[in-house]
């Protein structure tokens, strides 16, 4: 049997996300899977799959907030801003309070701008980041705006031998968390490092409607992991739908842009919609174009009533 849909899959420790993806093709044996957010070897968490035609919606499920919890120590830097890399800094002594910490991540709230690290995926003129870090090579990077929806301290150890905070933050696409602790630590005044993360969700996804890849392998084996898939409209439940009668669904199937009598608020120029036939059956998705007031087909998804509405317009 295809399958088709997300798969949200808990990450363990010690696997790239391109591990993760490519032992799922191998339970699988399917082609087409695709991750919707890198998380380093070390961090566990939420990381869904696009699976079969899902793959399709990528960018949309990636565009998804996600959170994290995060420790991160102060009166050390390293060269990752995480405790993988080689120590850079020390401070002798570190002293503030945790009304001072708070305070300083008030300033972190909403949106901010980021520099990114040299240690990342980024590409600047052609090569990741990354790869020129280890070749002892620097890039020149340009600060990045990223949104810091929520920032809480969960923690705070002011006597451990490298003093430790713990903080969930829900961010926007694009965020560092590794970067945050960093410039945290430079608000502070004191050099900082992240010493942990877990992405604890994205979107709707949590630990608890996740699967292990040992989970994974036993739904397989036992014919049961394709029901356990997000369909690819629930996936994207975030974006604005809208209904088509049949003929307007079969025009779809055509490529034709569609009037749109009723919208609502959240369809703005632009604005990219789950389209469905009567009887709630998924279309595809389209976008609101206010130049001719009409629905422009972004990615259509044929499916059996889609396949048999295109049937009919050639009898």
């Amino acid at each position: 049997m295809t399958l088709e849909g997300v798969l949200p899959v808990w990450k363990p420790a010690g696997m790239t996300s391109h591990d993760v993806v490519a032992r799922v093709r191998r339970i699988t044996r399917e082609k087409r899977i695709g991750h919707t957010g890198t998380l380093d070897p070390q961090v566990t968490g939420v990381l869904p799959l696009c699976i079969g035609h899902a793959t399709r919606v990528v960018e949309f499920v990636q565009e998804l907030p996600k959170t994290y919890v995060a420790k991160l120590v102060f009166g050390i830097a390293t060269d990752t801003e995480d405790m993988t890399g080689t120590v850079i800094e020390r401070a002798p002594a570190v002293h503030f309070e945790r009304g001072e910490l708070e305070s300083v991540l008030d300033r972190f709230r909403g949106e901010i701008w980021q520099l990114p690290p040299m240690y990342s995926a980024v590409k600047v003129d052609g090569k990741r980041l990354y790869e020129l870090a280890r070749s002892g090579e620097t890039a020149e990077r340009k600060p990045r705006p990223v949104t810091i929806y929520r920032l809480e301290l969960l923690d705070w150890k002011p006597d451990a031998e490298l003093p430790e905070a713990a903080i969930e933050a829900e961010c926007s696409k694009g965020t560092y968390i590794r970067t945050l602790c960093v410039d945290i630590g430079r608000a502070l005044g004191v050099p900082a490092a992240m010493s942990e993360l877990v992405r604890t969700r994205t979107g709707h996804w949590t630990k608890d409607n996740c699967y292990t890849l040992e989970e994974i392998e036993q739904l397989q084996q036992r014919g049961e992991l394709a029901s356990r898939l997000v369909p690819i409209d629930e996936a994207v439940s975030h974006l604005p739908a809208v209904e088509l009668s049949d003929a307007a669904a079969a025009h779809a199937l055509q490529g034709r842009k569609l009037p749109l009598e009723k919208r609502t608020p959240a369809i703005t120029d632009g604005a990219v919609v789950r389209a469905y036939a009567p009887q709630r059956q998924f279309i595809g998705l389209f976008t609101w174009d206010e130049g001719p007031n009409a629905l422009v087909p972004l990615k259509i998804f044929l499916h059996s009533y889609q396949k048999r509405a295109a049937a009919d317009l050639h009898r």
